[in-house]
């Protein structure tokens, strides 16, 4: 079955935002606010009993920020909320993400493997914040700064993936022209370089470059994602301009999955990628 959703590229932006979660977020505020106010303390004190100043305790309770699930977890306990505020933090952390975006992310969460093709950007899982916001800032029509601090905040969210227990598998596969488009400009691509370079001597992840100048190449549709997730189900997320989909028929999961494996085998290999990465990195 393919599942349509948003129309977007979750890495290389956000797309449109009619269903930002919003409503999950006033509504987990104003249920914050309610248990702070039946506690009887005032946002600066509660704010400096969790570590944070008055103006994030204020875009929390106005649904302007999402509140990490710690500090939710904290808000409970402190406010002796019963639970209340523990029971949203899945709805929560899912209203972090662009509607389109959602049951992949929540996909991703659980996956024992994750293979990556990306044509059009660094993978969200590879940006760091300062490309991720270079990456939010330049989308048109334009977000606003919350949204961007949010999805920014999302995104690097999501690299908590790599510290998983037990260890995912992780791939990804990424085309030379990406890696030579300085989005944010030279200093944040280099900063960007280096995060690869890094990511990709964990034992756990291979990282490979698809040459410009290859003659045979098996991904000319797009980019696309292959999950596996820890019940055994194997899903495909492909990212389309109008038409973003996860897709769980078997049959076009491993049509997929066939496609990846040949990218694969004519990319270069995770060492041979690293080398290349360092050589860019070498370049003025």
């Amino acid at each position: 079955m393919s599942e349509p959703t948003r129309s977007a590229d979750e890495d290389a932006g956000p797309g449109p935002e009619p269903d930002s979660g919003a409503g999950v977020l006033r509504a987990f505020g104003r249920q914050l606010k309610r248990f702070r106010l039946r506690a009887g303390l005032e946002r600066a004190e509660f704010g400096e009993r969790l570590g944070y100043s008055v103006s994030t305790i204020a875009a929390y309770e106005q649904g302007r920020r999402v509140p990490p699930p710690e500090v939710i977890d904290q808000a409970d306990e402190l406010l002796d909320a019963g639970g209340v505020l523990k029971e949203m933090k899945d709805e929560v952390a899912r209203a972090q993400y662009p509607a389109f975006f959602r049951d992949a992310a929540k996909l991703e969460t659980h996956a024992v493997e994750l293979h990556v093709y990306a044509t059009k950007a660094v993978p969200g899982l590879l940006q760091t914040k300062q490309y991720a916001r270079a990456v939010f800032a330049m989308w048109r029509p334009l977000l606003s700064d919350e949204t961007v601090d949010q999805r920014v905040e999302a995104r690097l969210a999501r690299q908590e993936i790599f510290a998983h227990m037990p260890l995912p598998t992780i791939s990804f596969i990424i085309e030379e022209s990406v890696l030579r488009r300085p989005l944010g400009g030279r200093s944040v691509m280099r900063g960007q370089l280096d995060r690869i370079k890094l990511v990709g001597q964990r034992r756990n992840v291979e990282i490979q470059v698809m040459p410009t100048d290859v003659e045979e190449h098996a991904g000319l549709e797009g980019p696309f994602t292959l999950i596996e997730t820890r019940d055994g189900r194997r899903i495909a997320y492909v990212e389309g301009h109008k038409d973003s989909r996860l897709h769980t028929d078997r049959k076009a999961v491993r049509e997929l999955e066939e496609q990846y494996g040949i990218l694969r085998a004519q990319a270069l290999t995770p060492r041979t990628s690293l080398i290349f990465v360092e050589k860019l990195l070498g370049e003025p």
